[in-house]
């Protein structure tokens, strides 16, 4: 039976209980949780958006008015008064990067550094708290959002001069804020014996004055040979790193997390935790390994809705290109500002035929991080290839991780293939000012976060923010896809922007869908999981000015409060 064939059936099913429940005589079985006195925004269809909302045993069992759900309480009920809040599916982080929104609580926080100046200033200090020889890490700069080009630079890198002057002893690696670009100091460089002899490796760049010295900025694979300076990094308990990745999200209204790759050692910790009952969100996992890894162990590390639906691991990421920014997205045609270049393949495309292979051969959806038009185009040549025709290829679920910059013949592929869409919506305004001046306009116009255009091919589009790429807030990266607004006060080519409740089933209904579950998150249905976040306002019809004020008031996972604001 197809999959929504066989949710509708269940949802009717499941509401026709829920009225003879609500009609008869006698009172329903007391739930374990209760929620009044709300606005309760199911996302679904079939079910009607109510005040209030009952949950037993890790599933929501009513929604509809107070007077109804009043039935549920019992007394061993926690009821939650809420006060005229906004109850919503629980968010899924659609695509992030779980141990490194952990770690990067643990270093420099660069996001929102004006300039160079601001990044050595912040390093002096780390030095002066540092232990010798320690490693001083950072995330998060991003050379075209400062207010000043560094001098010397080339392309707009600064050199490492002024770095190493502050931090002679310690190494510096300072990662960029794609993650697709690193900056070092001397030190740094030093311990990792790069000089002006070492070669550029295939998908990299070591970037270069004009008399071949390392300047100390490296561009997608090239940050691989900063390997033993990162060694000189202090230890950090991989158990601390998770929990604090889950309180991070858990603040932010986070639900699920799609974990855009990892290794088996994350997840044999991740498993352990679940074991353990520390690990209460739900991690939904891509390996990242090589293809040899993948052909020796995969079948054994495939799990679906371990521990209680909190573990799934049945994907695969690979990177075919870098990012735009740091001119790594693979282009068609040159970049404008950057015309000697189009960009990186970052895996050699006969690599990811291979990943492609095994991913069929065993069953688990490939997510391909593209970018870049080529990128773009490429992947949809290799998901087509994969497959004997169409219908198979929209079964597997198979993702394209991104998808920024399209050609315009690409663009109703994605819709023909079935191919998902697993976007950001936070890039697109973070991005905006600058995306432009490398592509131009007509490029960018033509294929640069086309989602309503992507939608009307018949493509699904997923939402995330790519953390600690971006913050994982959810809200923002939902007012980003509604509103299309950048921080100089322009909308972003805002044809492209998405309706309210497009915006909001991208973040639960479609990116449960992209991983499987759609049967069991996505929306507030009865017989679903009971995760559900509370908003202090409905964002459905407040101003849009006054969405960026929403805060978070509560998060809830299987039925229980695992955030509430000023509570924990």
């Amino acid at each position: 039976m197809f999959p929504r064939l066989r949710y509708a059936i269940r949802v009717i099913l499941l509401a026709g209980i829920a009225t003879q429940v609500a009609c008869a005589g006698e009172p329903p079985q007391p739930a374990d949780l209760v929620l009044l006195g709300g606005n309760v925004v199911t996302a679904d269809d079939a079910v009607p958006d109510g005040q209030a909302l009952a949950a037993r045993d890790g599933r929501i069992v009513a929604v509809g008015p107070d007077a109804e759900i009043r039935r549920y309480v019992g007394d061993g009920t926690r009821v939650v008064e809420l006060e005229g809040r906004t109850a919503i599916p629980g968010f899924i982080e659609g695509h992030g990067h779980y141990t490194g929104v952990g770690r990067s609580t643990l270093q420099l926080d660069l996001m929102d550094v004006a300039n160079w100046d601001e990044v050595v200033q912040m390093v002096a200090a780390a030095v002066a708290e540092a232990q010798p020889g320690e490693l001083i890490t950072g995330r998060g700069w991003h050379q075209e959002k400062w207010d000043r080009r560094p001098e010397p630079n080339v392309d707009g890198l600064p050199f490492h001069q002024s770095l190493s002057a502050v931090s002679p002893d310690n190494p510096v690696i300072l990662t960029h804020a794609s993650g697709h670009a690193t900056y070092a100091n001397a030190k740094a460089m030093e311990l990792s014996r790069i000089s002006p002899a070492t070669q550029d490796p295939a998908g990299g760049e070591i970037v270069r004055d004009a008399s071949g010295n390392p300047i100390g900025a490296f561009r997608e694979t090239a940050s691989g040979l900063l390997g033993p300076a990162q060694r000189a990094a202090t230890p950090v308990d991989p158990r601390r790193v998770v929990l604090l990745a889950q309180e991070e999200a858990f603040s932010k209204g986070i639900t699920s997390f799609q974990d855009a790759g990892s290794g088996f050692a994350t997840v044999d910790l991740l498993k352990e935790m679940v074991d353990d009952g520390s690990l209460k969100i739900r991690m939904w996992v891509m390996l990242r390994v090589s293809n040899e890894e993948l052909a020796e162990k995969m079948d054994a590390y495939r799990m679906i809705g371990y521990g209680g639906d909190r573990l799934t691991v049945r994907a695969i990421k690979r990177s075919i290109d870098g990012a735009l920014g740091s001119h790594g997205a693979w282009l068609l045609e040159p970049y404008d500002d950057l015309p000697s270049s189009t960009g990186l393949n970052t895996t050699p495309v006969d690599e990811i035929v291979e990943t492609a292979r095994l991913a069929e051969e065993h069953g688990f959806q490939l997510c391909v991080h593209a970018i870049g038009d080529r990128a773009n185009r490429e992947t949809l040549d290799i998901f087509e290839h994969a497959f004997p025709d169409a219908a198979s290829l929209r079964a597997a679920r198979w993702r394209v991780e991104h998808a920024q910059h399209l050609n315009a013949a690409d663009i109703p592929r994605f819709g023909q293939l079935g191919v998902i869409a697993s976007m950001q919506g936070v890039h697109a305004t973070s991005d905006g000012p600058w995306v432009e001046p490398k592509l131009g306009a007509g490029r960018a116009e033509e294929g640069a976060y086309v989602w309503q255009k992507l939608m009307t091919s018949g493509a699904l589009i997923m939402n995330g923010t790519d953390a600690p790429v971006e913050d994982v807030d959810p809200l923002a990266s939902w007012y980003a896809s509604v509103s299309r607004m950048m921080s100089n006060g322009e909308r972003f080519y805002p044809a492209q922007r998405m309706s309210r409740m497009e915006a909001l089933r991208a973040y639960t209904t479609n990116a449960a869908y992209g991983a499987f579950e759609e049967e069991l998150k996505g929306t507030l249905t009865p017989g679903k999981l009971a995760d559900v976040t509370v908003l202090s306002q409905d964002i459905m019809t407040i101003p849009e000015e006054r969405i960026p004020d929403t805060r978070v008031e509560m998060t809830i996972v299987g039925g229980e409060i695992v955030y509430e604001a000023g509570g924990n």
